[in-house]
Order: C-alpha cells, then sequence, then structure tokens
C-alpha cells in the first residue's frame, strides 16, 4: 500500500517514514503542510495518508480541515489524524461524513510498532480506529441522551467498536464469547433506537451516535 505522511516535525516524520516501511507500506511523499498533502494525494493517489492535526501556519487544524478535503476528493484515501492531545472534536469532525477508512490516533500509539501499525492497516483496510483515550473521554462527557440506557458491558462493548475492533477482537478484549458479542451490539441497536437495515450500517450510526454527530 502507498501511504503520503504530512507531520511538521522532522524527526517524528522520518520515524513515522521507518514505521510505515516497516510494516510493508511504500511512502511515496513526506510533507510538513497542508497545501503539499493536498498536492502530494493528487499527485499520487495513495491508500493512506498519514495526517498530524496541527500544522503551519497557524498550527491548529490544519491537519483536519485537509483531511476532510480528502475524503471530499477522494473518499477511497484512508486517512488517520495524528494528535498530540486528545481533542475528540477532531475526531467527530471526521467521521461526522463517512466512518470507513478513517481514523484518529495520539502520537503516543507510535511507540508500540506493531500495534501501530495494524491499527494502521485496519484503517487503510476501510475499518475505523479511535484512539482508547478519546473513547476514555467520550464516556466522561457522555450524560442524559440514550446512551445511559446501555448497561456497563453494552457500553464496554460500544466502546471498542468505536475503536475500530471487530467482533472477534471485542470477544477477545472482554473474555467473552463472539456469540454474547452479538447479542450486546443487538441490545445496542435495540437500545438506541436504529432503524432496521443492514447491521453494517447499523453499526456505523452506533459510533456515529456514540461521537455525538449525526448522518443522514
Amino acid at each position: 500500500m502507498r501511504a503520503v505522511i504530512a507531520e511538521d516535525s522532522v524527526l517524528l516524520r522520518v520515524g513515522l517514514v521507518k514505521v510505515l516501511e516497516m510494516g510493508g507500506f511504500q511512502v511515496v511523499a513526506e510533507v510538513d503542510d497542508a497545501p503539499s498533502l493536498l498536492a502530494a494525494v493528487e499527485q499520487h493517489r495513495p491508500e493512506l495518508a498519514l495526517v498530524d492535526v496541527r500544522m503551519p501556519p497557524s498550527f491548529t487544524d490544519e491537519g483536519v480541515r485537509a483531511a476532510l478535503e480528502i475524503r471530499r476528493r477522494r473518499p477511497a484515501t484512508a486517512v488517520v489524524l495524528l494528535s498530540q492531545y486528545v481533542e475528540e472534536r477532531y475526531a467527530a469532525d471526521l467521521l461526522s461524513a463517512d466512518t470507513s477508512g478513517v481514523g484518529y490516533l495520539l502520537k503516543q500509539r507510535v511507540a508500540d510498532v506493531t500495534e501501530f501499525v495494524e491499527t494502521v492497516r485496519r484503517v487503510a483496510g476501510g475499518g475505523t480506529a479511535l484512539d482508547p483515550q478519546v473513547v476514555a473521554q467520550l464516556l466522561l462527557h457522555r450524560s442524559n441522551d440514550p446512551l445511559e440506557r446501555l448497561t456497563p458491558r453494552e457500553r464496554d462493548v460500544l466502546a471498542l467498536m468505536a475503536e475500530g475492533h471487530s467482533n472477534v477482537g471485542i470477544a477477545e478484549t472482554l473474555t467473552i464469547s463472539e456469540s454474547a458479542v452479538a447479542k450486546h451490539i443487538n441490545n445496542i441497536f435495540a437500545k438506541l433506537d436504529l432503524p432496521v437495515a443492514d447491521s453494517g450500517h447499523r453499526r456505523v450510526l452506533a459510533v456515529l451516535r456514540f461521537l455525538g454527530t449525526s448522518r443522514s
């Protein structure tokens, strides 16, 4: 898979290149600002864009806006946002349009090379990945909404869904059977009043509800 990296820190950018190459990616461009990122994506049409949230010139949300533009122009390009701190609103911004092939991770996750590469591969393959700290922050901010109907175990399952885990991964993490996971997920769908549709679509809606976003 081909990847483009947008990161203004030279040391981190070099590290990300090495990590992705170790994971089997071909890094076709390395840039340090949003305009260069958009140009690189147009030129190389990579399968993955790894993007710093804050880049020159203002170091606010240049990366987020560039990521949203990439998703608009080239929906097939997976995007992983990297952030120094937990800023869940950026995750919500990115996921509000489409949850396929998107991720939001803290930069500290790069230190665990194996897990980081696995997560990035999952996103590049069309999955979703939210940093566990972002998920934990979202849980703290919930009150007086349909999520309050969920049992603690159902909330655990939904949090893992938001992180991008499959049913098998959820079962392994919680040490329960896959059938129990499926039952919890069906209960989540029912309690969140999600419309009857294919399970994949309802899974997306459940994650969006968890993030506090909406989707038509």
